[in-house]
Protein backbone atom coordinates (compact mmCIF):
# COMPACT_ATOMS: atom_id res chain seq x y z
CA UNK A 1 0.00 0.00 0.00
CA UNK A 2 2.09 2.75 -0.96
CA UNK A 3 -0.29 4.82 -3.59
CA UNK A 4 2.04 8.50 -3.51
CA UNK A 5 -1.04 10.39 -5.47
CA UNK A 6 -4.36 11.52 -3.32
CA UNK A 7 -6.11 11.08 -7.15
CA UNK A 8 -5.59 7.21 -6.65
CA UNK A 9 -7.84 7.44 -3.64
CA UNK A 10 -10.73 8.41 -5.41
CA UNK A 11 -12.11 10.77 -3.17
CA UNK A 12 -14.60 13.30 -3.60
CA UNK A 13 -14.14 16.32 -5.61
CA UNK A 14 -15.12 18.28 -2.33
CA UNK A 15 -12.39 16.52 -0.47
CA UNK A 16 -10.00 16.81 -3.48
CA UNK A 17 -10.75 20.78 -3.85
CA UNK A 18 -9.93 21.28 0.20
CA UNK A 19 -6.56 19.13 -0.19
CA UNK A 20 -5.59 21.27 -2.95
CA UNK A 21 -6.45 24.48 -0.89
CA UNK A 22 -4.44 23.05 2.15
CA UNK A 23 -1.35 22.36 -0.04
CA UNK A 24 -1.61 18.56 0.55
CA UNK A 25 0.03 17.27 -2.74
CA UNK A 26 1.90 14.13 -2.12
CA UNK A 27 0.96 11.69 0.49
CA UNK A 28 3.21 11.43 3.64
CA UNK A 29 4.19 7.58 4.41
CA UNK A 30 1.67 7.46 7.10
CA UNK A 31 -1.12 8.65 4.66
CA UNK A 32 -0.35 6.50 2.10
CA UNK A 33 -0.55 3.67 4.12
CA UNK A 34 -3.51 4.03 6.99
CA UNK A 35 -6.38 6.25 4.05
CA UNK A 36 -6.78 3.12 1.47
CA UNK A 37 -6.83 0.74 4.69
CA UNK A 38 -9.61 3.13 6.84
CA UNK A 39 -11.46 3.62 2.94
CA UNK A 40 -11.72 -0.15 3.27
CA UNK A 41 -12.59 -0.20 6.99
CA UNK A 42 -10.33 -2.07 8.69
CA UNK A 43 -8.98 -1.62 12.06
CA UNK A 44 -5.76 -0.25 12.41
CA UNK A 45 -2.52 -0.20 15.14
CA UNK A 46 -0.61 3.51 13.77
CA UNK A 47 2.91 3.73 15.08
CA UNK A 48 4.22 7.41 13.96
CA UNK A 49 5.99 10.06 15.15
CA UNK A 50 4.55 13.55 15.48
CA UNK A 51 4.72 15.92 12.51
CA UNK A 52 4.37 12.79 10.00
CA UNK A 53 0.55 13.71 9.24
CA UNK A 54 -1.08 11.41 11.23
CA UNK A 55 -4.26 13.93 11.43
CA UNK A 56 -4.92 13.87 8.26
CA UNK A 57 -4.30 10.05 7.69
CA UNK A 58 -7.75 9.63 9.34
CA UNK A 59 -9.54 12.69 8.74
CA UNK A 60 -9.13 12.52 5.34
CA UNK A 61 -10.85 8.99 4.76
CA UNK A 62 -13.20 10.24 7.82
CA UNK A 63 -14.11 13.15 5.59
CA UNK A 64 -14.93 11.23 2.71
CA UNK A 65 -16.95 8.44 4.31
CA UNK A 66 -19.34 10.47 6.46
CA UNK A 67 -23.07 10.83 4.96
CA UNK A 68 -23.51 14.35 5.35
CA UNK A 69 -27.32 13.82 5.65
CA UNK A 70 -26.90 12.08 8.55
CA UNK A 71 -27.44 14.50 11.77
CA UNK A 72 -26.16 12.00 14.78
CA UNK A 73 -22.13 12.05 15.27
CA UNK A 74 -20.46 9.19 12.61
CA UNK A 75 -16.82 9.84 14.37
CA UNK A 76 -15.41 10.16 17.88
CA UNK A 77 -11.76 11.05 18.15
CA UNK A 78 -9.77 11.00 21.50
CA UNK A 79 -7.37 13.12 22.37
CA UNK A 80 -5.13 13.87 25.24
CA UNK A 81 -4.89 17.95 25.71
CA UNK A 82 -7.53 20.24 24.94
CA UNK A 83 -5.08 21.70 22.44
CA UNK A 84 -4.58 18.81 20.33
CA UNK A 85 -8.74 18.44 20.71
CA UNK A 86 -8.57 22.04 18.71
CA UNK A 87 -6.26 21.53 16.65
CA UNK A 88 -7.87 18.32 15.31
CA UNK A 89 -11.05 19.60 14.96
CA UNK A 90 -9.68 22.67 12.71
CA UNK A 91 -7.51 20.34 10.52
CA UNK A 92 -11.44 17.77 10.32
CA UNK A 93 -12.79 21.16 9.65
CA UNK A 94 -10.49 22.12 7.27
CA UNK A 95 -10.09 19.06 5.07
CA UNK A 96 -14.29 18.41 4.96
CA UNK A 97 -14.74 22.36 4.66
CA UNK A 98 -16.26 21.93 1.07
CA UNK A 99 -18.34 19.05 2.34
CA UNK A 100 -19.51 20.81 4.93
CA UNK A 101 -18.34 18.84 7.65
CA UNK A 102 -19.29 19.56 10.76
CA UNK A 103 -16.83 18.84 13.36
CA UNK A 104 -17.32 19.19 17.37
CA UNK A 105 -14.30 19.86 19.92
CA UNK A 106 -15.38 19.00 23.70
CA UNK A 107 -13.22 19.41 26.50
CA UNK A 108 -13.29 20.73 30.18
CA UNK A 109 -12.56 23.93 31.95
CA UNK A 110 -15.43 24.92 29.11
CA UNK A 111 -19.28 25.57 29.91
CA UNK A 112 -20.79 21.88 29.48
CA UNK A 113 -24.41 23.39 28.26
CA UNK A 114 -22.86 25.14 25.62
CA UNK A 115 -20.99 22.33 24.31
CA UNK A 116 -24.09 20.39 24.97
CA UNK A 117 -26.29 22.70 22.88
CA UNK A 118 -23.79 22.22 20.16
CA UNK A 119 -24.53 18.42 20.05
CA UNK A 120 -27.89 18.77 20.10
CA UNK A 121 -27.27 20.12 16.16
CA UNK A 122 -26.24 17.95 13.11
CA UNK A 123 -22.47 16.87 14.03
CA UNK A 124 -20.23 14.84 12.26
CA UNK A 125 -17.56 14.32 14.34
CA UNK A 126 -16.88 15.17 17.68
CA UNK A 127 -13.08 15.30 19.03
CA UNK A 128 -12.75 15.18 22.79
CA UNK A 129 -10.64 14.58 25.69
CA UNK A 130 -11.52 11.26 27.51
CA UNK A 131 -13.02 13.06 30.74
CA UNK A 132 -15.40 15.40 28.78
CA UNK A 133 -16.71 12.74 26.45
CA UNK A 134 -17.77 10.59 29.42
CA UNK A 135 -19.27 12.97 31.02
CA UNK A 136 -21.56 13.46 27.65
CA UNK A 137 -22.05 9.82 27.19
CA UNK A 138 -23.28 9.37 31.28
CA UNK A 139 -25.25 12.72 31.04
CA UNK A 140 -26.46 11.31 27.21
CA UNK A 141 -25.92 14.25 25.64
CA UNK A 142 -23.51 12.50 23.10
CA UNK A 143 -25.65 10.47 21.12
CA UNK A 144 -23.40 7.59 20.17
CA UNK A 145 -25.69 4.95 17.63
CA UNK A 146 -24.44 6.13 14.78
CA UNK A 147 -20.34 6.34 15.15
CA UNK A 148 -18.65 3.97 12.61
CA UNK A 149 -15.12 5.23 13.51
CA UNK A 150 -13.45 5.98 16.75
CA UNK A 151 -9.69 7.48 16.86
CA UNK A 152 -7.48 7.01 19.72
CA UNK A 153 -4.96 9.96 19.04
CA UNK A 154 -1.59 10.05 21.03
CA UNK A 155 -2.20 6.59 23.17
CA UNK A 156 0.74 6.77 24.81
CA UNK A 157 -0.10 10.14 26.47
CA UNK A 158 -3.11 9.10 27.44
CA UNK A 159 -1.62 6.10 29.05
CA UNK A 160 1.11 8.74 30.72
CA UNK A 161 -1.69 11.03 31.56
CA UNK A 162 -3.92 8.20 33.82
CA UNK A 163 -6.97 8.47 30.68
CA UNK A 164 -6.15 4.72 29.85
CA UNK A 165 -9.38 3.52 32.31
CA UNK A 166 -11.56 6.22 30.78
CA UNK A 167 -10.72 5.17 27.29
CA UNK A 168 -11.39 1.87 27.67
CA UNK A 169 -15.05 2.92 29.56
CA UNK A 170 -15.69 5.22 26.50
CA UNK A 171 -14.81 2.17 24.22
CA UNK A 172 -17.61 -0.37 25.80
CA UNK A 173 -20.05 2.33 25.09
CA UNK A 174 -19.60 3.06 21.09
CA UNK A 175 -21.48 0.28 18.72
CA UNK A 176 -19.28 -3.07 18.13
CA UNK A 177 -19.90 -2.81 14.41
CA UNK A 178 -17.40 0.27 14.42
CA UNK A 179 -13.22 1.16 12.59
CA UNK A 180 -11.21 1.54 15.36
CA UNK A 181 -8.01 3.05 15.32
CA UNK A 182 -4.84 3.87 17.48
CA UNK A 183 -2.37 6.45 17.04
CA UNK A 184 0.85 6.28 18.98
CA UNK A 185 4.70 7.71 18.26
CA UNK A 186 5.00 4.47 20.95
CA UNK A 187 3.26 1.25 21.68
CA UNK A 188 3.75 0.02 25.69
CA UNK A 189 2.34 -3.67 26.59
CA UNK A 190 -0.72 -1.66 28.34
CA UNK A 191 -1.60 0.25 24.89
CA UNK A 192 -0.94 -3.36 22.65
CA UNK A 193 -3.02 -5.09 25.43
CA UNK A 194 -5.42 -2.88 24.62
CA UNK A 195 -5.75 -3.16 20.97
CA UNK A 196 -5.94 -6.84 20.29
CA UNK A 197 -8.59 -6.51 23.91
CA UNK A 198 -10.64 -4.34 21.53
CA UNK A 199 -9.89 -4.30 18.25
CA UNK A 200 -10.95 -6.44 15.23
CA UNK A 201 -8.20 -8.53 13.70
CA UNK A 202 -6.54 -4.71 13.72
CA UNK A 203 -3.31 -4.48 11.05
CA UNK A 204 -0.20 -2.60 12.78
CA UNK A 205 1.57 0.02 10.82
CA UNK A 206 5.25 1.43 11.91
CA UNK A 207 6.47 4.30 10.08
CA UNK A 208 9.99 4.00 10.80
CA UNK A 209 10.80 7.60 10.48
CA UNK A 210 13.78 8.26 12.26
CA UNK A 211 13.92 11.46 14.27
CA UNK A 212 17.52 12.12 12.67
CA UNK A 213 15.64 13.48 9.45
CA UNK A 214 16.90 15.51 6.72
CA UNK A 215 14.69 18.29 7.92
CA UNK A 216 15.88 19.17 11.69
CA UNK A 217 19.43 19.66 12.53
CA UNK A 218 20.27 18.48 16.21
CA UNK A 219 22.43 19.96 18.64
CA UNK A 220 23.69 20.78 22.47
CA UNK A 221 25.35 23.49 23.65
CA UNK A 222 26.89 22.39 27.32
CA UNK A 223 26.34 25.24 29.93
CA UNK A 224 26.49 26.32 33.81
CA UNK A 225 22.90 26.00 35.09
CA UNK A 226 23.19 29.90 35.94
CA UNK A 227 24.39 30.86 32.58
CA UNK A 228 21.64 29.29 30.24
CA UNK A 229 19.37 32.27 30.70
CA UNK A 230 22.15 34.52 29.08
CA UNK A 231 23.15 31.61 26.92
CA UNK A 232 19.57 31.87 25.72
CA UNK A 233 19.92 35.40 24.61
CA UNK A 234 23.30 35.34 22.44
CA UNK A 235 21.40 31.75 21.08
CA UNK A 236 18.94 33.78 19.57
CA UNK A 237 20.27 36.89 18.75
CA UNK A 238 22.90 35.00 16.29
CA UNK A 239 20.33 32.10 15.07
CA UNK A 240 17.28 35.34 14.91
CA UNK A 241 14.68 32.79 13.52
CA UNK A 242 12.04 33.89 12.39
CA UNK A 243 9.49 31.92 14.87
CA UNK A 244 10.73 30.07 18.17
CA UNK A 245 9.76 27.74 20.74
CA UNK A 246 11.72 27.40 24.46
CA UNK A 247 10.68 24.56 26.23
CA UNK A 248 11.25 24.79 30.13
CA UNK A 249 10.54 22.05 32.22
CA UNK A 250 8.07 23.83 34.97
CA UNK A 251 5.73 26.60 34.99
CA UNK A 252 7.84 28.45 37.57
CA UNK A 253 10.75 28.15 34.85
CA UNK A 254 8.50 29.37 31.78
CA UNK A 255 7.26 32.41 33.70
CA UNK A 256 11.25 33.37 34.57
CA UNK A 257 12.37 32.69 31.02
CA UNK A 258 9.26 34.93 29.52
CA UNK A 259 9.90 37.46 32.10
CA UNK A 260 13.54 37.90 31.36
CA UNK A 261 12.48 37.56 27.30
CA UNK A 262 9.77 40.14 28.00
CA UNK A 263 11.82 42.70 29.84
CA UNK A 264 14.36 42.67 27.09
CA UNK A 265 12.00 43.89 24.71
CA UNK A 266 11.20 40.50 22.66
CA UNK A 267 8.13 39.91 20.73
CA UNK A 268 7.18 36.97 23.20
CA UNK A 269 4.47 35.00 25.07
CA UNK A 270 4.09 31.98 27.59
CA UNK A 271 1.96 28.86 27.84
CA UNK A 272 1.81 26.25 30.35
CA UNK A 273 -0.88 24.28 32.30
CA UNK A 274 -1.24 26.76 35.13
CA UNK A 275 -2.97 29.68 32.59
CA UNK A 276 -6.71 29.96 31.91
CA UNK A 277 -7.90 27.64 28.82
CA UNK A 278 -9.03 30.71 26.99
CA UNK A 279 -5.60 32.60 28.16
CA UNK A 280 -4.05 28.99 26.12
CA UNK A 281 -5.92 29.25 23.31
CA UNK A 282 -5.59 32.96 22.52
CA UNK A 283 -1.63 32.25 22.96
CA UNK A 284 -1.86 29.39 20.42
CA UNK A 285 -4.07 31.40 17.94
CA UNK A 286 -1.55 34.76 18.47
CA UNK A 287 1.52 32.38 17.44
CA UNK A 288 -0.08 31.00 14.61
CA UNK A 289 -1.35 34.53 13.34
CA UNK A 290 2.50 35.80 13.36
CA UNK A 291 1.36 37.89 16.40
CA UNK A 292 4.53 37.19 18.04
CA UNK A 293 8.07 35.23 17.41
CA UNK A 294 8.47 33.83 20.81
CA UNK A 295 6.84 31.29 22.26
CA UNK A 296 7.90 29.92 26.06
CA UNK A 297 6.27 26.60 26.61
CA UNK A 298 6.06 24.05 28.91
CA UNK A 299 5.05 20.26 27.07
CA UNK A 300 1.71 21.13 27.10
CA UNK A 301 1.92 23.14 24.17
CA UNK A 302 3.89 19.99 22.45
CA UNK A 303 1.07 19.00 21.56
CA UNK A 304 -1.42 20.40 19.56
CA UNK A 305 1.10 22.55 17.85
CA UNK A 306 0.65 22.79 13.94
CA UNK A 307 2.95 25.66 13.08
CA UNK A 308 4.12 24.90 9.50
CA UNK A 309 6.97 27.42 10.07
CA UNK A 310 8.07 27.29 13.50
CA UNK A 311 11.94 27.42 12.11
CA UNK A 312 14.20 26.94 15.90
CA UNK A 313 12.99 25.19 18.84
CA UNK A 314 15.47 25.28 21.88
CA UNK A 315 15.21 23.17 24.89
CA UNK A 316 16.05 25.92 27.60
CA UNK A 317 15.78 22.79 30.40
CA UNK A 318 16.73 18.80 28.92
CA UNK A 319 13.24 16.64 28.93
CA UNK A 320 12.76 14.34 31.78
CA UNK A 321 11.57 12.19 29.58
CA UNK A 322 12.99 11.09 26.56
CA UNK A 323 9.70 10.90 24.29
CA UNK A 324 9.07 14.52 25.36
CA UNK A 325 12.34 15.18 23.56
CA UNK A 326 11.00 14.02 20.13
CA UNK A 327 7.42 16.06 20.53
CA UNK A 328 9.30 19.14 21.11
CA UNK A 329 11.67 19.05 18.55
CA UNK A 330 8.51 17.48 16.10
CA UNK A 331 7.54 21.31 16.01
CA UNK A 332 10.21 22.29 13.85
CA UNK A 333 10.78 20.66 10.15
CA UNK A 334 7.50 20.28 9.07
CA UNK A 335 5.81 20.58 6.11
CA UNK A 336 8.74 20.14 4.24
CA UNK A 337 10.35 22.93 5.76
CA UNK A 338 13.81 22.75 7.66
CA UNK A 339 14.67 23.24 11.47
CA UNK A 340 16.82 23.21 14.01
CA UNK A 341 16.56 21.96 17.68
CA UNK A 342 19.30 23.24 20.49
CA UNK A 343 19.45 21.83 24.11
CA UNK A 344 20.98 23.56 26.34
CA UNK A 345 22.87 21.29 28.86
CA UNK A 346 23.42 21.57 32.35
CA UNK A 347 25.91 19.09 34.30
CA UNK A 348 23.00 17.04 36.16
CA UNK A 349 21.29 16.64 33.28
CA UNK A 350 23.78 14.55 31.41
CA UNK A 351 21.64 11.24 32.67
CA UNK A 352 18.47 12.32 31.11
CA UNK A 353 20.46 13.51 27.61
CA UNK A 354 21.88 10.07 27.55
CA UNK A 355 18.72 8.02 28.27
CA UNK A 356 17.11 10.60 25.19
CA UNK A 357 20.21 9.68 22.98
CA UNK A 358 19.77 5.75 23.12
CA UNK A 359 15.99 6.50 22.57
CA UNK A 360 16.40 8.75 19.50
CA UNK A 361 19.70 6.17 18.54
CA UNK A 362 22.19 9.11 17.31
CA UNK A 363 24.00 11.64 19.85
CA UNK A 364 23.65 15.83 19.54
CA UNK A 365 25.86 17.23 17.95
CA UNK A 366 28.03 19.57 20.39
CA UNK A 367 28.12 23.23 19.72
CA UNK A 368 30.28 25.98 21.19
CA UNK A 369 28.83 29.12 22.99
CA UNK A 370 28.20 32.15 20.62
CA UNK A 371 31.46 34.03 20.60
CA UNK A 372 31.05 38.29 22.10
CA UNK A 373 31.81 38.44 18.27
CA UNK A 374 29.69 36.60 16.93
CA UNK A 375 26.84 38.30 19.00
CA UNK A 376 27.75 41.69 18.27
CA UNK A 377 27.57 41.67 14.16
CA UNK A 378 24.50 39.66 14.30
CA UNK A 379 22.65 42.33 17.01
CA UNK A 380 21.84 45.10 14.25
CA UNK A 381 20.03 42.22 12.33
CA UNK A 382 18.40 40.44 15.10
CA UNK A 383 16.63 44.41 16.66
CA UNK A 384 15.20 44.84 13.03
CA UNK A 385 13.51 41.66 13.16
CA UNK A 386 12.47 42.23 15.97
CA UNK A 387 10.90 45.47 15.10
CA UNK A 388 8.93 43.62 12.51
CA UNK A 389 5.72 41.64 12.18
CA UNK A 390 5.85 37.83 11.91
CA UNK A 391 4.90 36.73 8.17
CA UNK A 392 3.07 33.77 8.29
CA UNK A 393 4.01 31.85 4.95
CA UNK A 394 1.31 28.99 5.49
CA UNK A 395 -1.81 29.11 7.34
CA UNK A 396 -3.87 26.47 6.30
CA UNK A 397 -6.87 27.50 7.86
CA UNK A 398 -6.66 31.07 6.24
CA UNK A 399 -6.45 29.61 3.20
CA UNK A 400 -9.44 27.80 3.29
CA UNK A 401 -11.48 30.20 4.52
CA UNK A 402 -10.46 33.15 2.34
CA UNK A 403 -13.38 32.51 0.14
CA UNK A 404 -15.22 32.05 2.99
CA UNK A 405 -17.44 34.21 4.78
CA UNK A 406 -19.83 33.69 8.20
CA UNK A 407 -22.79 35.44 8.51
CA UNK A 408 -24.51 36.18 11.67
CA UNK A 409 -28.72 36.26 11.46
CA UNK A 410 -30.60 37.67 14.23
CA UNK A 411 -32.95 35.11 14.72
CA UNK A 412 -32.90 31.87 15.96
CA UNK A 413 -34.54 28.78 17.86
CA UNK A 414 -37.22 30.71 19.20
CA UNK A 415 -38.22 32.60 15.91
CA UNK A 416 -38.75 28.93 14.59
CA UNK A 417 -35.53 29.32 12.14
CA UNK A 418 -34.88 26.09 11.04
CA UNK A 419 -31.62 25.60 8.49
CA UNK A 420 -33.95 23.91 5.73
CA UNK A 421 -35.36 27.85 6.20
CA UNK A 422 -32.39 29.42 5.58
CA UNK A 423 -30.93 26.95 3.28
CA UNK A 424 -34.45 27.88 0.62
CA UNK A 425 -33.87 31.24 1.00
CA UNK A 426 -30.54 31.68 0.17
CA UNK A 427 -30.15 29.34 -2.72
CA UNK A 428 -33.23 31.19 -4.13
CA UNK A 429 -30.54 34.29 -4.46
CA UNK A 430 -29.78 34.98 -8.15
CA UNK A 431 -26.21 33.42 -8.64
CA UNK A 432 -26.37 31.56 -5.62
CA UNK A 433 -26.80 27.36 -5.47
CA UNK A 434 -27.23 25.20 -2.02
CA UNK A 435 -23.34 24.20 -2.63
CA UNK A 436 -22.30 27.85 -2.09
CA UNK A 437 -23.47 27.13 1.40
CA UNK A 438 -21.13 25.70 3.87
CA UNK A 439 -21.72 25.13 7.47
CA UNK A 440 -25.19 26.37 9.23
CA UNK A 441 -25.30 26.41 13.53
CA UNK A 442 -28.44 27.54 15.22
CA UNK A 443 -28.80 29.09 18.56
CA UNK A 444 -31.67 30.19 20.52
CA UNK A 445 -31.83 33.48 19.32
CA UNK A 446 -28.69 34.02 16.27
CA UNK A 447 -28.41 32.09 13.49
CA UNK A 448 -24.81 31.48 11.64
CA UNK A 449 -24.18 30.38 7.93
CA UNK A 450 -20.87 30.12 6.34
CA UNK A 451 -20.94 31.11 2.77
CA UNK A 452 -18.07 29.59 0.24
CA UNK A 453 -16.67 30.48 -3.09
CA UNK A 454 -16.48 33.90 -2.71
CA UNK A 455 -20.56 34.50 -2.85
CA UNK A 456 -20.99 35.93 0.70
CA UNK A 457 -20.74 39.54 -0.40
CA UNK A 458 -23.46 38.59 -2.84
CA UNK A 459 -25.22 36.50 0.09
CA UNK A 460 -24.89 39.83 2.68
CA UNK A 461 -26.24 42.43 0.04
CA UNK A 462 -29.61 40.30 -1.10
CA UNK A 463 -30.59 39.32 2.33
CA UNK A 464 -31.32 42.83 3.49
CA UNK A 465 -34.47 42.86 1.23
CA UNK A 466 -35.23 39.42 1.87
CA UNK A 467 -37.36 37.52 4.10
CA UNK A 468 -36.55 34.02 5.88
CA UNK A 469 -39.63 32.18 6.56
CA UNK A 470 -41.48 35.29 6.43
CA UNK A 471 -39.80 36.87 8.80
CA UNK A 472 -36.84 39.98 8.04
CA UNK A 473 -33.59 39.39 9.90
CA UNK A 474 -31.03 41.40 10.20
CA UNK A 475 -27.52 40.35 8.74
CA UNK A 476 -24.41 40.89 9.21
CA UNK A 477 -20.73 39.14 8.31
Amino acid sequence: MNERNFESYQLSEEIRKALAVLKYNTPTKVQSEVIPRVLENQDLIVKSQTGSGKTAAFAIPICQQIDWEENNPQALVLTPTRELATQVREDITNIGRFKRVKALAVYGKEPFAIQKDELRQKTHVVVGTPGRVMDHIEKETLELEEIKYLVIDEADEMLKMGFLDVVVAIIKKVPANRVTMLYSATLPKEIEKLCHQYMQSPITIKITTEVTTSSIDHSLIEVEKEQKVSLLKNVTVVENPDSCIIFCNTQDKVNEVWSMLAHANYSCEQIHGGLEQDKRFAVMKGFKLGEFRYLVATDVAARGIDVDNVSLVINFDVPIDRESYVHRTGRTGRAGNKGKAITFVAAYENKNLQSIERYIGFELRKREIPSKEEVKKAKEAFDQKMTERRIVKNNKTARINQDIMKLHFNGGKKKKIRAVDLVGTISNIPNVTADDIGIISIKDNWSYVDILNGKGSLVLEAMEHTKVKGKKLKVRS
